[in-house]
Protein backbone atom coordinates (compact mmCIF):
# COMPACT_ATOMS: atom_id res chain seq x y z
CA UNK A 1 0.00 0.00 0.00
CA UNK A 2 0.84 3.53 -0.66
CA UNK A 3 0.96 5.27 2.38
CA UNK A 4 -0.13 9.21 2.24
CA UNK A 5 2.10 10.93 4.22
CA UNK A 6 0.18 14.13 4.22
CA UNK A 7 -3.02 12.23 5.87
CA UNK A 8 -0.62 10.59 8.09
CA UNK A 9 0.81 13.83 9.74
CA UNK A 10 -1.97 15.88 9.83
CA UNK A 11 -4.14 14.98 12.55
CA UNK A 12 -6.75 17.53 12.30
CA UNK A 13 -8.85 15.40 9.64
CA UNK A 14 -11.13 12.16 10.15
CA UNK A 15 -12.47 10.36 7.13
CA UNK A 16 -16.65 10.78 6.80
CA UNK A 17 -16.51 8.50 3.66
CA UNK A 18 -15.43 5.42 1.56
CA UNK A 19 -16.82 5.26 -1.93
CA UNK A 20 -15.50 2.56 -4.61
CA UNK A 21 -16.22 3.52 -8.12
CA UNK A 22 -18.52 0.97 -10.05
CA UNK A 23 -18.13 0.43 -13.75
CA UNK A 24 -17.56 3.43 -15.69
CA UNK A 25 -18.31 3.57 -19.30
CA UNK A 26 -15.38 6.32 -20.15
CA UNK A 27 -12.88 7.37 -17.97
CA UNK A 28 -13.27 10.57 -16.17
CA UNK A 29 -11.44 13.54 -13.92
CA UNK A 30 -11.72 13.16 -10.61
CA UNK A 31 -13.48 17.14 -10.58
CA UNK A 32 -15.99 15.78 -13.19
CA UNK A 33 -17.02 13.01 -11.19
CA UNK A 34 -20.67 12.29 -10.83
CA UNK A 35 -21.01 13.85 -7.24
CA UNK A 36 -24.57 11.91 -6.49
CA UNK A 37 -22.03 8.92 -5.57
CA UNK A 38 -21.33 11.08 -2.57
CA UNK A 39 -23.18 11.79 0.48
CA UNK A 40 -21.18 14.20 1.89
CA UNK A 41 -20.25 16.27 -1.28
CA UNK A 42 -23.65 18.16 -2.48
CA UNK A 43 -21.80 19.71 -5.67
CA UNK A 44 -18.86 19.43 -8.39
CA UNK A 45 -17.75 23.13 -6.85
CA UNK A 46 -17.46 21.88 -3.26
CA UNK A 47 -15.64 18.62 -4.65
CA UNK A 48 -13.23 20.94 -6.28
CA UNK A 49 -12.47 22.52 -3.33
CA UNK A 50 -12.19 19.66 -1.09
CA UNK A 51 -9.91 18.34 -3.90
CA UNK A 52 -7.65 21.94 -3.74
CA UNK A 53 -7.84 21.67 -0.36
CA UNK A 54 -5.99 17.88 -0.30
CA UNK A 55 -9.52 16.21 1.84
CA UNK A 56 -9.75 13.45 -1.28
CA UNK A 57 -7.79 10.50 -1.90
CA UNK A 58 -7.80 8.12 -4.69
CA UNK A 59 -6.45 4.63 -3.21
CA UNK A 60 -4.21 6.33 -0.71
CA UNK A 61 -3.18 9.30 -2.95
CA UNK A 62 -4.06 12.41 -2.54
CA UNK A 63 -5.94 13.15 -5.60
CA UNK A 64 -5.54 16.52 -7.90
CA UNK A 65 -8.15 17.75 -10.41
CA UNK A 66 -5.69 15.92 -13.10
CA UNK A 67 -6.14 12.76 -11.80
CA UNK A 68 -8.65 9.91 -13.86
CA UNK A 69 -10.49 7.47 -11.96
CA UNK A 70 -11.37 3.84 -12.89
CA UNK A 71 -13.47 1.30 -11.96
CA UNK A 72 -12.70 -0.28 -8.24
CA UNK A 73 -11.08 2.95 -7.39
CA UNK A 74 -11.06 3.80 -3.34
CA UNK A 75 -12.04 7.25 -3.19
CA UNK A 76 -11.56 8.70 0.41
CA UNK A 77 -13.50 11.88 1.27
CA UNK A 78 -12.14 13.81 4.62
CA UNK A 79 -12.85 16.53 7.00
CA UNK A 80 -11.59 19.20 8.70
CA UNK A 81 -12.12 19.16 12.35
CA UNK A 82 -13.59 21.98 13.47
CA UNK A 83 -14.15 22.68 17.22
CA UNK A 84 -17.61 22.84 18.88
CA UNK A 85 -19.71 25.96 17.44
CA UNK A 86 -20.50 27.94 20.86
CA UNK A 87 -24.83 28.08 20.25
CA UNK A 88 -26.59 31.53 20.21
CA UNK A 89 -29.25 30.77 22.60
CA UNK A 90 -31.80 32.65 20.47
CA UNK A 91 -35.26 31.17 20.91
CA UNK A 92 -37.37 30.86 17.65
CA UNK A 93 -40.66 29.55 16.78
CA UNK A 94 -40.03 26.42 15.05
CA UNK A 95 -43.29 25.20 12.75
CA UNK A 96 -42.29 21.75 11.64
CA UNK A 97 -39.57 19.57 12.56
CA UNK A 98 -38.84 15.32 11.91
CA UNK A 99 -35.61 13.82 12.20
CA UNK A 100 -34.84 15.65 8.25
CA UNK A 101 -36.08 18.85 8.01
CA UNK A 102 -37.04 21.69 9.76
CA UNK A 103 -39.31 24.75 9.29
CA UNK A 104 -38.62 27.89 11.58
CA UNK A 105 -39.98 31.61 11.39
CA UNK A 106 -36.65 33.75 11.12
CA UNK A 107 -36.78 36.58 13.52
CA UNK A 108 -35.91 39.88 11.78
CA UNK A 109 -32.40 41.74 12.58
CA UNK A 110 -30.11 38.45 12.40
CA UNK A 111 -28.13 37.38 9.23
CA UNK A 112 -29.04 33.11 8.52
CA UNK A 113 -25.79 32.77 8.57
CA UNK A 114 -22.19 33.59 8.09
CA UNK A 115 -18.97 34.76 10.09
CA UNK A 116 -21.03 36.09 13.23
CA UNK A 117 -22.26 34.80 16.45
CA UNK A 118 -25.17 35.84 16.25
CA UNK A 119 -26.55 33.87 13.77
CA UNK A 120 -29.89 32.00 12.85
CA UNK A 121 -27.32 29.11 12.04
CA UNK A 122 -25.64 28.89 15.59
CA UNK A 123 -29.06 29.40 17.31
CA UNK A 124 -30.83 26.03 15.77
CA UNK A 125 -29.14 23.50 17.98
CA UNK A 126 -30.59 25.40 20.61
CA UNK A 127 -33.89 24.93 19.39
CA UNK A 128 -34.10 21.60 17.57
CA UNK A 129 -33.90 18.04 18.34
CA UNK A 130 -31.08 16.10 17.09
CA UNK A 131 -31.76 13.76 14.65
CA UNK A 132 -30.86 9.94 15.05
CA UNK A 133 -30.49 9.95 10.89
CA UNK A 134 -27.16 8.02 9.91
CA UNK A 135 -26.28 10.73 7.85
CA UNK A 136 -26.73 13.43 9.94
CA UNK A 137 -25.22 16.99 9.73
CA UNK A 138 -22.80 18.26 12.35
CA UNK A 139 -25.68 20.37 12.99
CA UNK A 140 -28.53 21.66 11.14
CA UNK A 141 -28.01 23.93 8.28
CA UNK A 142 -30.06 26.18 5.88
CA UNK A 143 -31.18 25.37 2.68
CA UNK A 144 -31.52 28.90 1.89
CA UNK A 145 -31.47 32.87 3.20
CA UNK A 146 -33.48 35.35 4.19
CA UNK A 147 -31.84 38.99 4.61
CA UNK A 148 -30.73 40.15 8.07
CA UNK A 149 -33.75 42.50 8.13
CA UNK A 150 -36.64 40.01 6.47
CA UNK A 151 -38.71 37.57 9.23
CA UNK A 152 -40.09 33.94 8.21
CA UNK A 153 -40.16 31.06 7.01
CA UNK A 154 -36.68 29.30 6.37
CA UNK A 155 -36.14 25.66 5.76
CA UNK A 156 -33.49 23.54 7.72
CA UNK A 157 -32.03 20.67 6.56
CA UNK A 158 -31.12 18.08 9.51
CA UNK A 159 -29.10 15.15 6.96
CA UNK A 160 -26.83 15.49 4.22
CA UNK A 161 -29.46 13.55 1.80
CA UNK A 162 -31.92 16.35 2.67
CA UNK A 163 -29.41 18.93 2.25
CA UNK A 164 -28.31 17.86 -1.20
CA UNK A 165 -32.38 16.94 -2.13
CA UNK A 166 -33.29 20.26 -0.82
CA UNK A 167 -30.84 22.42 -2.34
CA UNK A 168 -31.52 20.46 -6.17
CA UNK A 169 -35.24 21.59 -5.62
CA UNK A 170 -33.89 25.24 -5.13
CA UNK A 171 -31.26 25.12 -8.46
CA UNK A 172 -34.30 23.67 -10.52
CA UNK A 173 -36.79 26.07 -9.48
CA UNK A 174 -39.48 23.05 -7.99
CA UNK A 175 -39.99 25.64 -5.00
CA UNK A 176 -42.23 27.67 -4.35
CA UNK A 177 -42.10 31.13 -1.68
CA UNK A 178 -44.45 33.93 -1.49
CA UNK A 179 -43.74 37.01 0.44
CA UNK A 180 -45.99 39.84 2.68
CA UNK A 181 -44.04 43.88 2.36
CA UNK A 182 -45.90 46.96 3.19
CA UNK A 183 -44.20 49.81 0.42
CA UNK A 184 -44.96 53.24 -0.62
CA UNK A 185 -47.39 54.17 -2.73
CA UNK A 186 -50.68 52.94 -4.42
CA UNK A 187 -49.59 49.64 -6.22
CA UNK A 188 -51.71 48.16 -9.14
CA UNK A 189 -53.87 45.50 -8.23
CA UNK A 190 -51.24 43.07 -10.13
CA UNK A 191 -48.06 43.77 -11.58
CA UNK A 192 -45.25 42.02 -12.78
CA UNK A 193 -41.42 43.05 -12.70
CA UNK A 194 -38.87 41.61 -15.40
CA UNK A 195 -35.91 43.75 -15.02
CA UNK A 196 -33.01 42.65 -14.45
CA UNK A 197 -31.04 41.63 -10.92
CA UNK A 198 -26.96 42.01 -10.95
CA UNK A 199 -27.37 41.65 -14.85
CA UNK A 200 -29.18 38.33 -14.71
CA UNK A 201 -32.85 37.63 -15.67
CA UNK A 202 -35.13 38.03 -12.58
CA UNK A 203 -38.97 37.97 -12.52
CA UNK A 204 -41.44 39.22 -9.45
CA UNK A 205 -45.09 39.34 -9.63
CA UNK A 206 -47.50 40.63 -7.02
CA UNK A 207 -51.01 40.77 -5.87
CA UNK A 208 -52.04 44.32 -3.71
CA UNK A 209 -53.72 43.10 -0.45
CA UNK A 210 -54.67 46.24 0.73
CA UNK A 211 -54.30 50.13 0.58
CA UNK A 212 -54.60 52.96 3.34
CA UNK A 213 -54.40 56.24 3.06
CA UNK A 214 -50.58 58.08 4.51
CA UNK A 215 -49.91 61.58 5.47
CA UNK A 216 -46.39 61.02 4.46
CA UNK A 217 -46.30 59.42 1.61
CA UNK A 218 -49.68 59.66 0.02
CA UNK A 219 -50.76 55.84 0.14
CA UNK A 220 -49.16 52.60 2.06
CA UNK A 221 -49.89 49.13 0.19
CA UNK A 222 -49.73 45.61 1.43
CA UNK A 223 -48.46 43.80 -1.15
CA UNK A 224 -48.26 39.79 -1.81
CA UNK A 225 -45.29 38.64 -3.78
CA UNK A 226 -44.22 35.76 -5.84
CA UNK A 227 -40.36 36.02 -7.09
CA UNK A 228 -40.00 33.42 -10.03
CA UNK A 229 -36.53 33.95 -9.59
CA UNK A 230 -34.06 33.58 -6.52
CA UNK A 231 -31.45 36.85 -6.76
CA UNK A 232 -29.90 38.84 -3.87
CA UNK A 233 -32.20 41.47 -2.72
CA UNK A 234 -34.20 41.00 -5.92
CA UNK A 235 -37.66 41.68 -3.94
CA UNK A 236 -36.30 44.73 -2.79
CA UNK A 237 -34.62 45.65 -5.67
CA UNK A 238 -37.91 45.28 -8.04
CA UNK A 239 -40.12 46.84 -5.73
CA UNK A 240 -37.91 50.13 -5.73
CA UNK A 241 -37.23 49.85 -9.30
CA UNK A 242 -40.96 50.50 -9.95
CA UNK A 243 -41.22 53.09 -7.42
CA UNK A 244 -42.50 51.16 -4.67
CA UNK A 245 -40.16 50.90 -2.12
CA UNK A 246 -40.11 48.48 0.64
CA UNK A 247 -41.16 50.59 4.45
CA UNK A 248 -37.91 50.13 6.10
CA UNK A 249 -35.74 49.55 3.33
CA UNK A 250 -32.50 51.68 4.19
CA UNK A 251 -30.85 50.00 1.34
CA UNK A 252 -33.16 50.91 -1.75
CA UNK A 253 -36.10 52.85 0.05
CA UNK A 254 -36.66 56.54 0.28
CA UNK A 255 -34.12 58.42 2.47
CA UNK A 256 -36.46 60.83 4.13
CA UNK A 257 -38.82 57.80 5.07
CA UNK A 258 -38.58 58.38 8.53
CA UNK A 259 -40.35 55.03 10.04
CA UNK A 260 -38.27 52.74 12.51
CA UNK A 261 -39.60 49.68 12.76
CA UNK A 262 -37.55 47.96 10.41
CA UNK A 263 -38.07 46.24 7.05
CA UNK A 264 -41.25 45.63 6.40
CA UNK A 265 -40.71 41.96 4.38
CA UNK A 266 -41.64 38.64 5.50
CA UNK A 267 -41.38 35.27 3.76
CA UNK A 268 -44.60 33.76 4.66
CA UNK A 269 -45.11 30.78 2.58
CA UNK A 270 -43.49 27.65 1.12
CA UNK A 271 -43.94 24.87 -0.83
CA UNK A 272 -41.52 21.76 -1.47
CA UNK A 273 -41.43 18.12 -1.68
CA UNK A 274 -39.87 16.23 1.73
CA UNK A 275 -36.93 15.32 0.72
CA UNK A 276 -37.52 11.76 2.14
CA UNK A 277 -41.06 11.20 1.95
CA UNK A 278 -41.97 12.51 -1.00
CA UNK A 279 -44.92 14.42 0.24
CA UNK A 280 -46.08 17.53 -1.19
CA UNK A 281 -45.72 20.22 1.61
CA UNK A 282 -47.11 24.22 2.38
CA UNK A 283 -46.33 26.03 5.21
CA UNK A 284 -48.17 29.27 5.82
CA UNK A 285 -47.55 32.17 8.39
CA UNK A 286 -49.05 35.55 9.12
CA UNK A 287 -46.51 38.16 8.77
CA UNK A 288 -45.70 40.19 12.16
CA UNK A 289 -48.27 42.35 14.03
CA UNK A 290 -46.17 45.47 13.50
CA UNK A 291 -47.61 45.34 9.79
CA UNK A 292 -51.51 45.58 10.74
CA UNK A 293 -50.86 48.00 13.21
CA UNK A 294 -48.02 50.06 10.63
CA UNK A 295 -51.41 50.31 8.49
CA UNK A 296 -54.08 50.87 10.77
CA UNK A 297 -52.18 53.57 12.30
CA UNK A 298 -51.30 55.47 9.42
CA UNK A 299 -54.76 55.54 8.50
CA UNK A 300 -56.10 56.52 11.39
CA UNK A 301 -53.56 59.60 11.50
CA UNK A 302 -54.86 60.62 7.42
CA UNK A 303 -57.97 60.19 8.85
CA UNK A 304 -57.88 62.54 11.93
CA UNK A 305 -55.14 65.13 9.87
CA UNK A 306 -56.52 65.79 6.42
CA UNK A 307 -58.51 68.78 7.42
Amino acid sequence: MIVNLYFCKNFSLKLIETHIVPKVNATVRIQEYDVSNFTCILTKSALKKSIKKKLVTINEKTATTAMYVSENDIIKIYAEETSVKKIFKLSIAVIFEDDDIAIINKPAGFPTNGNYFKTIENALPHNLKATIAIDALNTPKPVHRLDNPTSGILIIAKTKSAQRDLYQQFEQQEITKIYQAIVIGNTNETGKITSAVADKEALTTYETIHTVASLQNGHLSQVQLFPKTGRTHQLRIHLASIGHPIVGDQLYGKKEENYKKGLFLCATSIEFTHPKTKEKLTFSIHPPNKYAALLAREEKRFLKFRD
